[in-house]
Protein backbone atom coordinates (compact mmCIF):
# COMPACT_ATOMS: atom_id res chain seq x y z
CA UNK A 1 0.00 0.00 0.00
CA UNK A 2 1.14 3.50 -0.87
CA UNK A 3 0.13 6.62 1.01
CA UNK A 4 -0.70 9.64 -0.55
CA UNK A 5 -1.04 13.13 1.31
CA UNK A 6 -4.25 14.83 -0.08
CA UNK A 7 -5.14 18.44 -0.21
CA UNK A 8 -8.50 20.72 -0.40
CA UNK A 9 -8.14 20.97 -3.94
CA UNK A 10 -8.68 17.59 -4.96
CA UNK A 11 -12.44 15.73 -5.17
CA UNK A 12 -13.42 12.67 -3.36
CA UNK A 13 -16.22 10.42 -3.58
CA UNK A 14 -17.38 9.16 -0.25
CA UNK A 15 -20.07 7.59 1.34
CA UNK A 16 -20.85 6.58 5.05
CA UNK A 17 -18.06 4.78 5.79
CA UNK A 18 -15.63 7.11 4.33
CA UNK A 19 -14.01 7.94 1.20
CA UNK A 20 -14.48 5.06 -1.71
CA UNK A 21 -12.54 6.74 -4.76
CA UNK A 22 -10.31 9.87 -5.54
CA UNK A 23 -12.85 11.48 -8.01
CA UNK A 24 -11.80 10.82 -11.68
CA UNK A 25 -9.01 9.44 -11.43
CA UNK A 26 -8.51 5.69 -9.17
CA UNK A 27 -11.06 4.10 -6.44
CA UNK A 28 -14.55 1.52 -6.29
CA UNK A 29 -12.61 -0.90 -4.53
CA UNK A 30 -15.72 -1.12 -1.92
CA UNK A 31 -18.19 -0.70 -4.57
CA UNK A 32 -17.56 -2.95 -6.85
CA UNK A 33 -20.01 -5.73 -7.75
CA UNK A 34 -19.87 -8.87 -6.18
CA UNK A 35 -20.91 -12.08 -7.04
CA UNK A 36 -23.97 -12.04 -4.55
CA UNK A 37 -25.01 -8.27 -5.41
CA UNK A 38 -28.94 -8.16 -6.09
CA UNK A 39 -29.04 -3.93 -5.65
CA UNK A 40 -26.63 -1.31 -7.45
CA UNK A 41 -26.91 2.65 -7.15
CA UNK A 42 -25.49 4.05 -10.30
CA UNK A 43 -23.74 7.24 -10.04
CA UNK A 44 -22.50 8.67 -13.84
CA UNK A 45 -20.09 11.73 -13.29
CA UNK A 46 -18.05 14.20 -14.69
CA UNK A 47 -15.58 16.71 -13.19
CA UNK A 48 -13.86 19.89 -14.30
CA UNK A 49 -10.87 18.42 -16.48
CA UNK A 50 -8.20 21.08 -15.19
CA UNK A 51 -9.18 19.92 -11.80
CA UNK A 52 -8.34 16.31 -12.17
CA UNK A 53 -4.96 17.28 -14.25
CA UNK A 54 -3.73 19.05 -11.08
CA UNK A 55 -4.43 16.33 -9.17
CA UNK A 56 -2.99 13.34 -11.06
CA UNK A 57 0.42 15.53 -11.37
CA UNK A 58 0.49 16.60 -7.45
CA UNK A 59 -0.54 12.33 -6.17
CA UNK A 60 1.86 11.10 -9.13
CA UNK A 61 -1.35 8.60 -9.91
CA UNK A 62 -2.16 8.46 -13.58
CA UNK A 63 -5.18 6.16 -15.18
CA UNK A 64 -7.44 5.90 -18.38
CA UNK A 65 -9.91 7.68 -15.86
CA UNK A 66 -7.45 10.82 -15.23
CA UNK A 67 -6.28 10.38 -18.84
CA UNK A 68 -10.44 10.46 -19.96
CA UNK A 69 -11.52 13.46 -17.48
CA UNK A 70 -8.87 15.41 -18.24
CA UNK A 71 -9.82 16.13 -21.39
CA UNK A 72 -13.05 18.15 -19.97
CA UNK A 73 -15.77 16.27 -21.43
CA UNK A 74 -19.43 17.52 -21.83
CA UNK A 75 -21.81 17.54 -18.74
CA UNK A 76 -24.92 16.18 -20.64
CA UNK A 77 -22.96 12.89 -21.31
CA UNK A 78 -23.23 11.87 -17.79
CA UNK A 79 -26.78 11.97 -18.10
CA UNK A 80 -26.40 10.15 -21.27
CA UNK A 81 -24.29 7.59 -20.05
CA UNK A 82 -26.33 6.44 -17.25
CA UNK A 83 -29.39 6.09 -19.47
CA UNK A 84 -27.75 3.87 -21.79
CA UNK A 85 -26.23 1.74 -18.79
CA UNK A 86 -29.50 1.22 -17.19
CA UNK A 87 -31.19 -0.16 -20.09
CA UNK A 88 -28.64 -2.48 -21.30
CA UNK A 89 -28.60 -3.56 -17.41
CA UNK A 90 -32.62 -4.44 -18.12
CA UNK A 91 -31.98 -5.92 -21.26
CA UNK A 92 -29.32 -8.22 -20.55
CA UNK A 93 -29.73 -8.58 -17.13
CA UNK A 94 -32.76 -8.67 -16.26
CA UNK A 95 -32.59 -5.69 -13.82
CA UNK A 96 -35.70 -3.85 -12.16
CA UNK A 97 -35.44 0.42 -12.18
CA UNK A 98 -36.50 1.54 -9.10
CA UNK A 99 -37.93 5.36 -10.57
CA UNK A 100 -36.11 8.41 -9.73
CA UNK A 101 -32.73 10.47 -10.40
CA UNK A 102 -30.89 13.08 -8.41
CA UNK A 103 -29.07 15.70 -10.86
CA UNK A 104 -26.88 17.52 -9.21
CA UNK A 105 -25.48 20.67 -11.34
CA UNK A 106 -28.55 20.68 -13.58
CA UNK A 107 -27.93 21.09 -17.51
CA UNK A 108 -25.31 21.79 -18.83
CA UNK A 109 -24.20 25.44 -21.04
CA UNK A 110 -26.54 26.68 -23.35
CA UNK A 111 -26.62 25.13 -26.86
CA UNK A 112 -23.72 27.23 -29.05
CA UNK A 113 -25.38 28.73 -31.97
CA UNK A 114 -22.31 29.35 -34.78
CA UNK A 115 -23.53 31.33 -38.55
CA UNK A 116 -22.36 29.59 -41.81
CA UNK A 117 -22.34 31.87 -44.61
CA UNK A 118 -22.30 30.55 -47.74
CA UNK A 119 -19.44 33.22 -49.55
CA UNK A 120 -17.54 32.46 -46.51
CA UNK A 121 -17.13 28.54 -47.57
CA UNK A 122 -16.60 29.68 -51.09
CA UNK A 123 -14.00 31.81 -50.36
CA UNK A 124 -11.88 29.30 -48.00
CA UNK A 125 -12.01 26.29 -49.58
CA UNK A 126 -12.21 27.94 -53.29
CA UNK A 127 -15.44 25.82 -54.49
CA UNK A 128 -19.06 26.56 -54.03
CA UNK A 129 -20.92 23.93 -52.08
CA UNK A 130 -25.17 24.31 -51.63
CA UNK A 131 -26.24 25.38 -47.95
CA UNK A 132 -28.51 22.30 -48.86
CA UNK A 133 -25.41 19.96 -49.18
CA UNK A 134 -24.09 22.07 -46.10
CA UNK A 135 -27.40 21.34 -44.11
CA UNK A 136 -27.26 17.22 -45.34
CA UNK A 137 -23.77 17.26 -44.17
CA UNK A 138 -24.45 18.84 -40.74
CA UNK A 139 -27.66 16.89 -39.96
CA UNK A 140 -25.76 14.01 -40.14
CA UNK A 141 -23.08 14.52 -38.02
CA UNK A 142 -25.98 16.04 -35.59
CA UNK A 143 -25.87 19.41 -36.29
CA UNK A 144 -29.24 21.20 -35.93
CA UNK A 145 -29.32 23.88 -38.62
CA UNK A 146 -31.76 27.08 -39.48
CA UNK A 147 -32.00 28.50 -42.64
CA UNK A 148 -30.61 32.23 -42.42
CA UNK A 149 -30.39 35.28 -44.95
CA UNK A 150 -27.10 34.23 -46.37
CA UNK A 151 -26.48 30.55 -44.88
CA UNK A 152 -27.25 29.05 -41.86
CA UNK A 153 -27.80 28.84 -38.23
CA UNK A 154 -25.80 25.91 -36.64
CA UNK A 155 -26.59 24.63 -33.43
CA UNK A 156 -23.30 22.51 -31.92
CA UNK A 157 -24.67 19.61 -29.98
CA UNK A 158 -22.81 18.83 -26.66
CA UNK A 159 -20.25 16.62 -27.44
CA UNK A 160 -18.77 18.77 -29.91
CA UNK A 161 -18.69 22.11 -27.66
CA UNK A 162 -14.83 21.72 -27.16
CA UNK A 163 -14.16 21.30 -30.98
CA UNK A 164 -16.09 23.66 -32.76
CA UNK A 165 -16.54 26.71 -31.66
CA UNK A 166 -16.77 29.56 -35.00
CA UNK A 167 -17.33 29.24 -38.64
CA UNK A 168 -14.07 28.21 -40.05
CA UNK A 169 -14.41 24.74 -37.81
CA UNK A 170 -18.36 23.97 -39.38
CA UNK A 171 -16.57 24.81 -42.97
CA UNK A 172 -13.90 21.82 -42.04
CA UNK A 173 -16.53 19.41 -40.99
CA UNK A 174 -18.20 20.63 -44.13
CA UNK A 175 -15.01 19.83 -46.45
CA UNK A 176 -14.06 16.60 -44.60
CA UNK A 177 -17.44 14.70 -44.98
CA UNK A 178 -18.02 16.28 -48.61
CA UNK A 179 -14.38 15.50 -49.70
CA UNK A 180 -10.96 16.91 -49.78
CA UNK A 181 -10.32 15.18 -53.13
CA UNK A 182 -13.27 17.27 -54.56
CA UNK A 183 -11.61 20.49 -53.68
CA UNK A 184 -9.56 22.12 -56.84
CA UNK A 185 -5.51 22.63 -56.38
CA UNK A 186 -4.97 26.22 -57.12
CA UNK A 187 -1.47 27.58 -57.09
CA UNK A 188 -0.85 30.50 -54.52
CA UNK A 189 0.32 33.50 -55.99
CA UNK A 190 4.14 33.97 -56.03
CA UNK A 191 6.09 36.75 -54.10
CA UNK A 192 10.02 36.45 -54.85
CA UNK A 193 11.83 36.01 -51.56
CA UNK A 194 15.55 35.62 -50.82
CA UNK A 195 16.59 34.61 -47.56
CA UNK A 196 20.00 35.23 -46.33
CA UNK A 197 21.79 34.23 -43.30
CA UNK A 198 23.14 36.28 -41.01
CA UNK A 199 26.49 37.02 -40.15
CA UNK A 200 26.46 35.53 -37.06
CA UNK A 201 25.11 32.32 -38.61
CA UNK A 202 27.29 32.46 -41.48
CA UNK A 203 30.28 32.63 -38.70
CA UNK A 204 28.78 29.68 -36.68
CA UNK A 205 28.19 27.54 -40.30
CA UNK A 206 32.15 28.21 -41.09
CA UNK A 207 33.00 27.08 -37.42
CA UNK A 208 31.00 23.48 -38.12
CA UNK A 209 33.20 23.58 -41.44
CA UNK A 210 36.51 24.10 -40.14
CA UNK A 211 36.17 21.28 -37.26
CA UNK A 212 35.21 18.71 -39.67
CA UNK A 213 37.48 19.69 -42.14
CA UNK A 214 40.01 18.85 -39.49
CA UNK A 215 38.44 15.02 -39.18
CA UNK A 216 36.27 15.37 -36.67
CA UNK A 217 32.21 14.16 -36.53
CA UNK A 218 29.50 16.43 -35.01
CA UNK A 219 27.31 15.21 -32.77
CA UNK A 220 24.24 16.40 -31.11
CA UNK A 221 23.39 16.12 -27.17
CA UNK A 222 20.55 16.90 -24.91
CA UNK A 223 20.47 20.61 -23.61
CA UNK A 224 19.13 18.36 -20.72
CA UNK A 225 20.90 16.85 -17.92
CA UNK A 226 21.15 15.90 -14.23
CA UNK A 227 22.23 17.64 -11.38
CA UNK A 228 25.23 15.24 -10.64
CA UNK A 229 27.38 16.10 -14.11
CA UNK A 230 28.81 19.07 -11.58
CA UNK A 231 30.21 16.97 -8.98
CA UNK A 232 31.56 14.35 -11.41
CA UNK A 233 33.35 17.61 -13.25
CA UNK A 234 34.75 18.73 -9.64
CA UNK A 235 32.88 21.89 -9.49
CA UNK A 236 33.67 24.12 -6.80
CA UNK A 237 30.08 25.35 -4.85
CA UNK A 238 30.50 28.63 -5.71
CA UNK A 239 31.07 27.51 -9.89
CA UNK A 240 29.16 29.38 -12.14
CA UNK A 241 28.46 26.26 -13.77
CA UNK A 242 26.96 24.83 -11.12
CA UNK A 243 23.68 27.26 -11.49
CA UNK A 244 21.91 24.94 -13.22
CA UNK A 245 18.23 25.65 -14.23
CA UNK A 246 15.83 23.86 -13.16
CA UNK A 247 12.51 22.26 -14.99
CA UNK A 248 9.14 22.63 -13.21
CA UNK A 249 8.16 19.41 -14.32
CA UNK A 250 11.36 16.67 -15.64
CA UNK A 251 10.77 14.16 -17.34
CA UNK A 252 12.98 12.14 -15.07
CA UNK A 253 15.82 12.98 -12.53
CA UNK A 254 18.89 12.32 -15.02
CA UNK A 255 16.90 15.27 -17.37
CA UNK A 256 16.07 17.65 -14.96
CA UNK A 257 18.48 20.54 -15.43
CA UNK A 258 19.28 22.55 -18.81
CA UNK A 259 23.05 22.28 -19.57
CA UNK A 260 25.91 25.10 -18.68
CA UNK A 261 28.90 23.51 -20.72
CA UNK A 262 29.01 21.04 -24.08
CA UNK A 263 31.45 18.90 -22.24
CA UNK A 264 29.07 16.40 -20.62
CA UNK A 265 27.34 15.33 -23.48
CA UNK A 266 30.96 15.07 -25.32
CA UNK A 267 32.41 12.68 -22.61
CA UNK A 268 29.31 10.76 -22.80
CA UNK A 269 29.70 10.06 -26.48
CA UNK A 270 33.24 9.17 -26.07
CA UNK A 271 32.83 6.72 -23.39
CA UNK A 272 29.88 5.33 -25.77
CA UNK A 273 32.20 5.23 -28.24
CA UNK A 274 35.13 3.89 -26.88
CA UNK A 275 32.87 1.31 -24.84
CA UNK A 276 31.93 0.19 -28.59
CA UNK A 277 36.14 -0.45 -29.85
CA UNK A 278 36.55 3.01 -31.68
CA UNK A 279 40.36 3.68 -31.47
CA UNK A 280 40.12 6.91 -32.19
CA UNK A 281 37.45 9.46 -31.51
CA UNK A 282 37.31 13.14 -32.48
CA UNK A 283 33.96 14.98 -31.99
CA UNK A 284 32.59 18.41 -31.65
CA UNK A 285 29.19 19.84 -30.55
CA UNK A 286 27.82 23.19 -31.07
CA UNK A 287 24.91 24.66 -29.56
CA UNK A 288 23.63 27.14 -26.55
CA UNK A 289 24.14 26.43 -23.01
CA UNK A 290 22.15 27.80 -20.56
CA UNK A 291 23.59 30.07 -17.57
CA UNK A 292 21.97 31.72 -14.51
CA UNK A 293 24.44 33.95 -13.31
CA UNK A 294 22.99 37.40 -12.93
CA UNK A 295 19.14 36.54 -12.92
CA UNK A 296 17.89 38.23 -9.82
CA UNK A 297 14.19 36.69 -10.12
CA UNK A 298 12.38 39.58 -11.66
CA UNK A 299 11.13 37.85 -14.72
CA UNK A 300 15.26 38.38 -16.03
CA UNK A 301 15.58 35.48 -18.43
CA UNK A 302 18.93 33.62 -18.43
CA UNK A 303 21.73 33.79 -20.95
CA UNK A 304 22.00 31.23 -23.78
CA UNK A 305 25.75 31.48 -25.59
CA UNK A 306 26.01 29.31 -28.85
CA UNK A 307 29.38 27.56 -27.48
CA UNK A 308 31.70 24.88 -29.53
CA UNK A 309 32.74 22.16 -27.96
CA UNK A 310 35.56 19.37 -28.83
CA UNK A 311 36.71 16.15 -27.36
CA UNK A 312 39.60 14.11 -28.78
CA UNK A 313 40.96 10.56 -27.85
CA UNK A 314 43.63 8.06 -29.28
CA UNK A 315 46.17 9.08 -31.89
CA UNK A 316 45.86 12.37 -32.99
CA UNK A 317 46.83 11.11 -36.62
CA UNK A 318 45.90 8.24 -38.64
CA UNK A 319 47.94 4.93 -38.36
CA UNK A 320 50.53 4.51 -41.54
CA UNK A 321 53.46 2.40 -41.97
CA UNK A 322 55.41 5.67 -42.27
CA UNK A 323 54.05 6.37 -39.03
CA UNK A 324 52.85 3.97 -36.63
CA UNK A 325 54.75 5.24 -33.47
CA UNK A 326 52.63 4.44 -30.22
CA UNK A 327 50.94 7.63 -28.36
CA UNK A 328 47.63 9.99 -28.07
CA UNK A 329 46.62 12.72 -27.60
CA UNK A 330 48.06 15.99 -25.27
CA UNK A 331 47.49 19.29 -24.89
CA UNK A 332 49.12 20.42 -28.28
CA UNK A 333 47.26 18.51 -30.21
CA UNK A 334 43.98 19.58 -29.32
CA UNK A 335 45.14 23.28 -29.73
CA UNK A 336 46.24 22.67 -33.19
CA UNK A 337 42.42 21.92 -33.92
CA UNK A 338 41.29 25.01 -31.63
CA UNK A 339 44.35 27.32 -34.32
CA UNK A 340 42.32 25.57 -37.42
CA UNK A 341 39.05 26.93 -35.78
CA UNK A 342 39.77 30.40 -34.76
CA UNK A 343 42.31 30.89 -37.99
CA UNK A 344 39.09 30.09 -40.41
CA UNK A 345 37.61 32.48 -38.41
CA UNK A 346 40.13 35.04 -38.70
CA UNK A 347 39.88 35.86 -35.00
CA UNK A 348 43.13 36.68 -33.33
CA UNK A 349 43.71 34.71 -30.25
CA UNK A 350 46.01 33.62 -27.78
CA UNK A 351 46.19 31.60 -24.47
CA UNK A 352 47.19 31.96 -21.07
CA UNK A 353 47.83 29.88 -17.85
CA UNK A 354 44.41 29.40 -16.36
CA UNK A 355 41.72 26.75 -16.32
CA UNK A 356 38.72 24.73 -14.30
CA UNK A 357 38.45 22.23 -12.00
CA UNK A 358 38.04 19.36 -14.38
CA UNK A 359 40.89 20.30 -16.03
CA UNK A 360 44.95 18.65 -15.26
CA UNK A 361 46.44 21.51 -13.65
CA UNK A 362 49.80 22.47 -15.72
CA UNK A 363 47.92 21.01 -19.02
CA UNK A 364 45.38 23.85 -19.12
CA UNK A 365 44.35 27.17 -20.06
CA UNK A 366 42.46 30.47 -21.14
CA UNK A 367 41.26 30.95 -24.40
CA UNK A 368 41.48 34.94 -25.26
CA UNK A 369 39.78 35.99 -28.39
CA UNK A 370 39.90 39.47 -29.49
CA UNK A 371 41.66 39.97 -25.94
CA UNK A 372 38.50 38.67 -24.34
CA UNK A 373 37.83 35.52 -22.19
CA UNK A 374 36.32 32.99 -24.45
CA UNK A 375 36.66 29.67 -23.35
CA UNK A 376 39.01 26.88 -21.75
CA UNK A 377 41.19 24.46 -23.26
CA UNK A 378 43.44 21.60 -21.96
CA UNK A 379 43.47 17.82 -20.52
CA UNK A 380 40.61 16.57 -19.18
CA UNK A 381 41.95 15.74 -15.04
CA UNK A 382 42.29 12.01 -15.05
CA UNK A 383 39.54 11.55 -12.04
CA UNK A 384 36.98 13.49 -13.90
CA UNK A 385 38.10 10.92 -16.99
CA UNK A 386 37.48 7.94 -14.84
CA UNK A 387 34.18 9.66 -13.69
CA UNK A 388 33.48 8.46 -17.53
CA UNK A 389 35.37 4.52 -17.59
CA UNK A 390 38.04 6.66 -19.91
CA UNK A 391 41.55 5.49 -18.53
CA UNK A 392 43.88 7.56 -20.90
CA UNK A 393 44.78 11.01 -21.98
CA UNK A 394 41.80 13.31 -23.18
CA UNK A 395 42.17 16.48 -24.49
CA UNK A 396 39.32 19.10 -24.69
CA UNK A 397 38.37 22.55 -25.35
CA UNK A 398 35.22 24.67 -25.00
CA UNK A 399 35.11 27.88 -27.18
CA UNK A 400 31.63 30.83 -26.53
CA UNK A 401 31.40 31.88 -30.02
CA UNK A 402 28.85 34.42 -28.59
CA UNK A 403 32.20 36.59 -27.42
CA UNK A 404 33.90 35.99 -30.88
CA UNK A 405 33.24 39.23 -33.13
CA UNK A 406 31.90 38.88 -36.02
CA UNK A 407 35.07 39.35 -38.66
CA UNK A 408 33.86 41.75 -42.03
CA UNK A 409 34.21 41.03 -45.26
CA UNK A 410 37.31 39.04 -46.25
CA UNK A 411 39.80 41.74 -47.94
CA UNK A 412 42.55 39.94 -50.36
CA UNK A 413 45.96 41.50 -51.49
CA UNK A 414 47.55 40.31 -54.25
CA UNK A 415 50.67 38.47 -53.99
CA UNK A 416 53.56 40.49 -53.84
CA UNK A 417 55.97 39.20 -57.10
CA UNK A 418 59.50 40.28 -54.73
CA UNK A 419 61.43 37.67 -53.03
CA UNK A 420 61.08 36.99 -49.51
CA UNK A 421 63.77 37.35 -46.77
CA UNK A 422 63.71 35.05 -44.10
CA UNK A 423 66.21 34.68 -41.25
CA UNK A 424 66.53 32.89 -37.90
CA UNK A 425 66.84 34.53 -34.68
CA UNK A 426 67.53 32.51 -31.20
CA UNK A 427 65.84 34.79 -28.14
CA UNK A 428 66.83 34.31 -24.44
CA UNK A 429 63.47 35.27 -22.35
CA UNK A 430 61.77 33.80 -18.43
CA UNK A 431 60.79 30.75 -18.43
CA UNK A 432 57.70 32.45 -17.27
CA UNK A 433 57.50 34.54 -20.69
CA UNK A 434 55.10 32.66 -22.86
CA UNK A 435 55.82 32.04 -26.84
CA UNK A 436 52.71 33.99 -27.74
CA UNK A 437 53.99 36.72 -25.63
CA UNK A 438 57.41 36.47 -27.53
CA UNK A 439 55.74 36.65 -30.97
CA UNK A 440 53.17 39.35 -30.37
CA UNK A 441 55.99 41.49 -29.21
CA UNK A 442 58.36 40.31 -32.00
CA UNK A 443 55.80 41.37 -34.97
CA UNK A 444 54.59 44.48 -33.35
CA UNK A 445 58.14 45.44 -33.48
CA UNK A 446 58.99 44.22 -37.19
CA UNK A 447 55.88 45.95 -38.64
CA UNK A 448 55.20 46.48 -41.81
CA UNK A 449 58.51 44.02 -43.39
CA UNK A 450 57.68 41.41 -41.13
CA UNK A 451 55.45 39.32 -42.64
CA UNK A 452 55.59 36.20 -40.70
CA UNK A 453 56.48 34.06 -37.69
CA UNK A 454 56.81 31.42 -36.62
CA UNK A 455 58.84 29.33 -33.53
CA UNK A 456 60.68 26.24 -34.34
CA UNK A 457 63.12 25.16 -31.39
CA UNK A 458 63.34 25.46 -27.44
CA UNK A 459 66.31 25.25 -25.70
CA UNK A 460 66.40 25.39 -21.72
CA UNK A 461 70.12 24.36 -20.85
CA UNK A 462 71.21 26.40 -17.83
CA UNK A 463 74.91 26.95 -18.46
CA UNK A 464 74.34 28.01 -22.08
CA UNK A 465 71.12 30.36 -21.42
CA UNK A 466 71.25 30.86 -17.62
CA UNK A 467 69.15 29.62 -14.82
CA UNK A 468 65.36 30.13 -15.16
CA UNK A 469 65.74 31.02 -18.85
CA UNK A 470 64.61 29.14 -21.90
CA UNK A 471 66.14 29.95 -25.47
CA UNK A 472 63.35 30.29 -28.60
CA UNK A 473 64.39 30.01 -31.69
CA UNK A 474 62.15 32.15 -34.41
CA UNK A 475 61.79 32.08 -38.19
CA UNK A 476 60.96 35.77 -39.27
CA UNK A 477 59.86 36.32 -43.01
CA UNK A 478 60.37 39.85 -44.38
CA UNK A 479 58.46 40.99 -47.43
CA UNK A 480 57.51 44.24 -49.17
CA UNK A 481 54.69 44.35 -52.15
CA UNK A 482 56.47 46.52 -54.04
CA UNK A 483 60.35 46.33 -54.07
CA UNK A 484 62.83 44.02 -52.83
CA UNK A 485 64.29 44.45 -49.83
CA UNK A 486 67.60 45.40 -48.79
CA UNK A 487 69.95 44.14 -46.40
CA UNK A 488 70.28 47.65 -44.20
CA UNK A 489 66.35 47.48 -43.99
CA UNK A 490 66.18 43.73 -42.83
CA UNK A 491 68.66 45.31 -40.52
CA UNK A 492 66.72 48.00 -39.06
CA UNK A 493 63.74 45.83 -38.39
CA UNK A 494 66.09 43.01 -36.77
CA UNK A 495 67.88 46.15 -33.75
CA UNK A 496 63.79 46.77 -33.77
CA UNK A 497 62.68 43.79 -33.07
CA UNK A 498 65.93 42.99 -30.87
CA UNK A 499 64.94 46.22 -28.32
CA UNK A 500 61.63 45.22 -28.40
CA UNK A 501 62.35 41.69 -26.58
CA UNK A 502 64.86 43.58 -24.61
CA UNK A 503 62.08 46.48 -23.55
CA UNK A 504 59.17 44.73 -22.94
CA UNK A 505 60.06 40.81 -21.74
CA UNK A 506 63.63 41.61 -20.69
CA UNK A 507 65.17 39.34 -23.01
CA UNK A 508 68.27 39.26 -25.33
CA UNK A 509 68.98 38.58 -28.57
CA UNK A 510 70.97 34.65 -28.43
CA UNK A 511 72.55 34.20 -32.02
CA UNK A 512 70.75 35.20 -35.63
Amino acid sequence: AQTRTLDSDMVLIEDERGPTSIAGIMGGARSEVQPGTTRVLMEAANWIGANIHRTSLKLGLRSEASGRFEKQLQPEQAMEAQAVSTRLMIELCGARLVPGTIDVGGDGPPPKTVHLREARVERLLGAPISPARCREILGALEFETAEAADGLDVTVPAFRRGDVTREADLIEEVARIDGLDKLPSTLPSRHEAHAQLTPRQKMRRCAGDALTAQGLDEIVGWSLGGPELSDRLRLDPDHPLRRALELANPLSGDLSVLRTTLLGSLLDTARHNRARGAGTIRLFEAGAVYLADGLDGDGELPREPYHVGAVLMGRPRPLTWRDNRPGGVDFFAVKGVLAGLLDALRVPWTVVPGGEPFLHPGRSAIILADGEDAGWIGEIHPLVASEWDLNETVAAFELNLDAVAVRPTTLYRPVSPFPDVREDLAVVVSKKVSAAELVDAVRGAGRPLLADVQVFDFYDNPERVGEGNVSLALRLTYRATDRTLTDEEVAERRQAIAAAVERELGGRIRAT
